[in-house]
């Protein structure tokens, strides 16, 4: 048969020849087998080429695709997290926040960026970055209210502030137009809050608001100053342009509106209006006496004069102004002042700015709202409803809101309460953004302060501005060595649970114009809480500031008490070497540190007498003029001609 032939070798058996079939097959496994091995050596050389420049190439190729591809612009909308930056700028989370830690800023994906501090990232990886501010609901509210259609609108009175210098009777004169006597109830004849007032006789309304007169009211006086259409800068006729008159016409400036100078005490005997005149020119009021601009009218509180004439050239002014408002649409309106009544709840004096206020109106007002239960008028009288430019005090709100919140009329009771919650969320996580955030200063270089000495307080006050302008002058006071730590600030009487606070964390109870409670005095004088009250700001800050510095480290310094001459010298087995010296000035002391000086030089700076003796005795002092011998404790080196200077160190109390 095929692939079988005959035994050659003799042992009559037969073997096997391989098949040409299988051979066939055989050859071409071993032929793929090759090729496969072929296939691996040059891949695998492949991959060892490309593990050096040609992957590196690669690689770069891909960055600078990835570059190029990175905006030149972008935008972003605050809260600005490390995240949303990265996708904004095409830039690696990974990347930005290496950029930070090498600032010395601990950072992850979702760390809050400051405004500044993202735009200078940006920058840096070649983006100019725009970030757009977070709206609030009530700034979308606001916006709402700019977009209604006013169809209805009609003339509205004048709102007129008077801002000035203290006490140059800024509160006096609007007395006598309103015919009040407003200054007799305040502490030292000084305005403490704003007050606005509606003017009606005639036919013309004016509303006037009066802004505190000392100077840490700044802030008051500007909300004052961007709530009017006329200012009357109230300028006294005897002590003329003050600093904080300055700061009136910069508020006014501010505010864009015209301004009407009050000319006041031009009664008193020593009134220069001229010398007036030229200080006003130079703050950019020119008189129209002058042929300026500025209307200048020359008042007096005290007997009358030239009230009527002001009172009408408010009147023509608010004419010029065409002040128009609608009285159908949704109230909207300022809040002026605020606080907590015992009786009524939260009080908000407010001045409606368009509109119609209606008792039953649903109210949001920064973190309050709440349903109008009442509306009274400047007057004390309760009204059923207010119109565009109209003061009221508002009861119903559930929380204080802040003087110069702007309050909004909405439909529905659990809207504003969603908006109030929002606004409080967002207050409060900006006050924790403001303690942890990266800034731009820290962003760069991240300094480590030192031991700083606290003197925590608690601040109680009768209105919520009052409680903002104490904070704000009370941080002034802080420096690096010692602060003023506000604990907790509040409007209402001091109660027993800001004793207790007090108590935990031994702070010092500070009220302005508010009572102590009955119980909370008692606790008080228990736990030996300390509860200081004022009545007037300049006594407050004060005392604070007296507290501080005496929380200040006494600074040290260097008195020289006298010198010495050596004259002779002697050595003494077992003692040592003893200075004949003459006292050349001053008084040697024995508890004098002494100072050895060598031809101008200073060897030693700090040695001690073991010994001063004048002849046999010893001596606590030696005066100018008088032999005495001294030896130097540890200290024998002396030479004729040194000088021993004796000095001492005193401690100076410090001042802020």
């Amino acid at each position: 048969p095929e692939g079988e032939t005959d035994d050659k070798s003799g042992k009559g058996g037969k073997r096997r020849t391989r098949s040409p079939r299988r051979s066939a097959r055989s050859e071409a496994i071993e032929r793929v087998r090759e090729w496969r091995d072929q296939d691996l050596l040059e891949r695998k050389e492949r991959l060892a080429q490309a593990t050096g420049r040609l992957r590196t190439r690669r690689s770069d190729e891909g960055h600078q695709q990835f570059v190029a591809s990175r905006p030149t612009q972008a935008e972003v909308e605050e809260p600005v997290m490390v995240k949303e930056l990265s996708a904004a700028i095409a830039v690696k989370s990974t990347e930005i926040i290496r950029k930070l830690m090498a600032s010395g800023v601990m950072a992850t994906m979702n760390q809050r960026l400051e405004p500044e501090a993202a735009i200078s990232l940006a920058a840096e990886f070649g983006v100019e970055l725009t970030v757009h501010k977070e709206k609030s609901p009530q700034d979308r509210l606001a916006d709402q209210f700019r977009k209604i259609d006013r169809k209805s609108l009609q003339s509205r009175p004048p709102v007129v502030t008077f801002l000035g210098h203290v006490d140059h009777g800024k509160t006096s004169l609007l007395d006598r137009i309103r015919h009040a006597h407003v200054t007799e109830g305040e502490a030292g004849g000084i305005t403490q809050h704003i007050g606005a007032y509606r003017y009606h006789e005639g036919g013309r309304d004016v509303v006037f608001l009066d802004t505190p007169g000392h100077e840490a009211f700044t802030q008051l006086r500007s909300r004052g100053a961007n709530m009017t259409d006329v200012v009357v800068l109230v300028v006294a006729a005897d002590d003329g342009v003050m600093p904080q008159t300055v700061e009136a016409i910069n508020h006014a400036k501010a505010a864009g509106v015209p301004i009407v100078v009050a000319l006041n005490k031009i009664d008193r005997p020593n009134a220069n209006p001229d010398r007036v005149y030229g200080q006003l020119a130079e703050q950019g009021l020119s008189p129209r006496e002058w042929g300026g601009s500025t209307e200048v009218v020359r008042t007096s509180a005290t007997t009358g004069e030239g009230v009527d004439s002001l009172v009408e050239l408010l009147s023509l002014e608010a004419e010029l102004l065409e002040l128009k408002a609608d009285p159908t649409i949704p109230a909207t309106g300022t809040i002026i002042e605020a606080e907590r009544d015992p009786a009524r709840g939260v009080t908000a004096r407010a001045l409606v700015q368009e509109g119609t206020l209606k008792v039953g109106d649903v109210l949001v007002c920064g973190p309050s709202f709440g349903r109008v239960r009442s509306l009274t008028s400047d007057k004390g009288a309760d009204v059923r409803q207010a119109g565009p430019a109209t003061p009221v005090a508002i009861a119903g709100l559930d929380e204080v809101p802040d003087p110069g919140d702007k309050f909004y009329v909405i439909s529905d009771l659990s809207e504003a309460k969603d908006m109030a919650e929002k606004f409080q969320a967002t207050r409060r996580e900006k006050e924790l953004f403001r303690r942890q955030a990266v800034t731009l200063e820290n962003l760069f270089s991240r300094i480590s302060a030192g031991e700083t000495r606290e003197l925590p307080l608690i601040v109680k006050a009768d209105v919520q501005g009052s409680i903002e302008v104490l904070i704000e002058q009370l941080g002034k006071l802080s420096t690096e060595e010692v602060k003023v730590r506000i604990l907790h600030a509040a409007v209402g009487a001091v109660v027993e649970s800001d004793v207790l606070l007090a108590t935990a964390s031994d702070a010092v109870i500070v009220g302005f114009h508010v009572a102590v409670d009955d119980q909370a005095q008692r606790l008080a004088n228990e736990r030996g809480v300390q509860i200081r009250q004022f009545r007037i700001i300049y006594e407050l800050t004060d005392s604070v500031r007296k507290a501080l510095e005496g929380m200040l480290s006494p600074e040290i310094r260097e008195k020289v008490m006298g010198t010495a001459e050596v004259r002779e010298t002697f050595k003494v087995s077992r003692i040592g070497t003893i200075a004949g010296c003459l006292v050349i000035d001053g008084v040697i002391q024995r508890s004098n540190k002494i100072r050895l000086i060598r031809e101008g030089i200073v060897v030693q700076e700090e040695l001690s007498m073991e010994s001063l003796r004048r002849f046999k005795d010893d001596a606590r002092e030696v005066r100018a003029g008088l032999e005495c011998g001294i030896k130097l404790a540890g200290y024998d080196d002396l030479k004729l001609g040194d000088r021993l200077q004796a000095w001492t160190t005193e401690e100076v109390a410090r001042t802020l």
